[in-house]
């Protein structure tokens, strides 16, 4: 009889050990086995690695966890999740759940509460769930486009490296270092006229004031000046120039017949051509004209 006492509390023991440990490993997933949580349904065309288990969160607070997932067959590529949210826990009608993933790979999921808070949607209601895009989802989607990229991208870079050992560049940049430097010291030049004309500037500006200034005298002295006086005397030396010419070209007055009479030209050449000869003979012979006597005149 004692020895069957013992098989009995062994017997016992281990099936207490076993709820214990069951109950301890359901209490690491999150799952409570005496849970008064409300279960709601939730819809997936993907699952992207939910697991029972994982946690549920609204507005970045855990409100619940995964408690089973299960696959539809009755409906063609339907997968249902079975979530227990707490009792105090309102869910809006038409709310989704996102499956969210960061970078070190822990999925969750998160509650995107409807937009009516007063329209709840009673426990074992079924919502529809998805995948939320986010950098991950994104980055995988990109990740096509970067393989199709790559061998332009290794073109791209040979062609680089070929240019790169073109001898003909680094003979370039040469050139462009003296340039550079010649860039350098016309700056330096121009800086220093700069600096020039800074200095110079305000003589020259006076010396522009001073011209204005002589300008303005100038144009008041105009002014002053007496224009129609001074354009009449223009006029009248005109006139007395007009007639003057006039009188010039007419056979009218001395000035007139010597300019006009041929005659009296002829007569005074000829008389400047006898002047001339009476001159030379006056050089050549000049006893003839003139006689010096000490003791008197002798008679020829």
């Amino acid at each position: 009889m004692s020895k069957f006492a013992k098989e009995i509390q062994i017997g016992v023991v281990a099936i207490v050990g076993i709820v214990v440990l069951y109950l301890g490993l359901q209490f690491l997933k999150g799952l409570t086995m005496f849970s008064s949580d409300n279960k709601y349904y939730v819809r997936f065309d993907n699952i992207s690695g939910l697991t029972a288990s994982s946690p549920i969160y609204a507005n970045g607070f855990k409100v619940g966890v995964v408690e089973s997932i299960a696959y539809d067959y009755n409906s063609q590529n339907q997968i249902v999740a079975v979530v227990g949210l707490n009792k105090e826990m309102r869910l809006p009608k038409e709310s989704r759940a996102e499956i969210v993933s960061d970078l070190l790979g822990n999925i969750k999921l998160e509650l995107v509460l409807g937009p009516n808070p007063a329209d709840l949607a009673a426990p074992g209601d079924t919502i529809l769930g998805g995948v939320h895009v986010g950098v991950m989802n994104m980055a995988s989607g990109v990740v096509p486009q970067i393989q199709a990229m790559l061998p332009k991208l290794d073109s791209i870079l040979t062609s680089v490296n070929m240019l790169l050992a073109d001898p003909a560049l680094k003979n370039s940049l040469h050139h462009i270092d003296d340039i550079t430097g010649n860039l350098t010291k016309t700056t330096n030049e121009l800086n220093k006229l700069t600096s020039s004309l800074n200095q110079q500037m305000p003589s020259m500006l006076k010396n522009a004031d001073g011209m204005l200034a002589n300008a303005n005298e100038f144009t008041h002295q105009l002014n002053e000046l007496d224009l129609a006086t001074t354009m009449a005397k223009v006029n009248n030396t005109l006139q007395n120039v007009e007639q003057m010419t006039a009188k010039l070209n007419s056979k009218e007055g001395t000035l007139g017949l010597l300019m006009r009479d041929p005659e009296l030209y002829n007569n005074l050449n000829s008389t400047m051509i006898h002047a001339d000869s009476l001159m030379i003979d006056l050089k050549q012979n000049p006893k003839r004209y003139v006689h010096f006597s000490v003791f008197g005149r002798k008679n020829k």
